[in-house]
């Protein structure tokens, strides 16, 4: 039986930096409706699926919780069979985190739409609003809507002619399509969070170009009252090196205060 840590003590580890893989492995649904916030969802019955990629070493500290129905327990046992020894349990599980003044949240990826947010109230992301939007495109406007997705995603629904480029891509992408300076670029995704951060990491990389990113994404252009267009193929080819993207995101770094290790450091 793994043992078990206090709320407090996890809140302790979680402040220090010290190396902690939290799980919560109750199923989605449980974990979005009262999640402490550092905790990543891995349900109990995907545990063999996905573990690997979230936490490839077996080595590491695996810190397991649950709403008190045993799930934690059960979770650990498996962890262990998978070759996992450093495990332990929250102790009263979502209960007792409440009771020991453990912040609860609600939704999924709570932290990253956090970050959004933070990153749109400290640099004024600029917006744009579903029909200011739609009015463009309607007049023939020099607009380009990206939709920063993963294609999975985007397949489902998107604003109609947009184009798909995951937002990690969009800065070395888009430049490479060279264009004209006073086209309007557009970065759109499901809600907030990712058109902010590919619309502001394109600002902050220095592209020419005006940059908005659409108010509330789909949900936004939805609740508007405009159609979404259902099972677009499009996508950005992969980029030519212009040596432009790489430039930028040097300087990006350098404002930032980035570290760089190289391969012989870091063996």
């Amino acid at each position: 039986m793994a043992p078990t840590l206090s709320p407090t003590e996890v809140r302790a580890r979680l402040r220090s930096g010290a190396e902690i893989a939290f799980l919560d492995v109750r199923e989605e649904g449980a974990y979005s409706r009262a999640q402490p916030l550092f905790a990543v969802n891995l349900p109990l019955g995907r545990i063999e699926e996905r573990v690997a990629a979230l936490v490839p070493r077996r080595s590491a500290p695996l810190v397991l919780f649950d709403d008190g129905e045993g799930l934690a327990e059960r979770a650990a046992a498996r962890f262990a069979m998978l070759g996992y020894t450093d495990l332990a349990v929250v102790e009263g599980g979502l209960a007792g985190w409440r009771a020991a003044g453990g912040e609860i949240f609600r939704d999924v990826g709570v932290l990253s739409k956090a970050f959004g947010e933070w990153v749109e109230a400290h640099r004024h992301t600029p917006m744009i609003d579903a029909d200011d939007l739609a009015g463009l495109v309607a007049a023939g406007s020099d607009v380009c809507i990206f939709d920063a997705r993963p294609f999975d995603e985007y397949r489902v629904m998107t604003i109609p002619g947009a184009v798909n480029c995951p937002g990690a891509e969009l800065v070395r992408r888009l430049p490479a399509l060279g264009l004209p300076p006073e086209t309007l670029v557009v970065v759109t995704c499901a809600g907030r969070t990712r058109s902010i951060i590919g619309a502001q990491s394109l600002i902050n990389a220095g592209l020419p170009n005006p940059v908005r990113a659409l108010r509330n994404g789909t949900i936004g252009w939805t609740l508007a009252g405009r159609s979404l267009e259902l099972r677009a193929t499009r996508r950005l080819p992969a980029p030519r090196e212009t040596g432009w993207s790489r430039a930028a995101a040097l300087r990006v770094a350098g404002r930032a205060g980035v570290r760089f290790i190289d391969r012989t450091g870091l063996a």
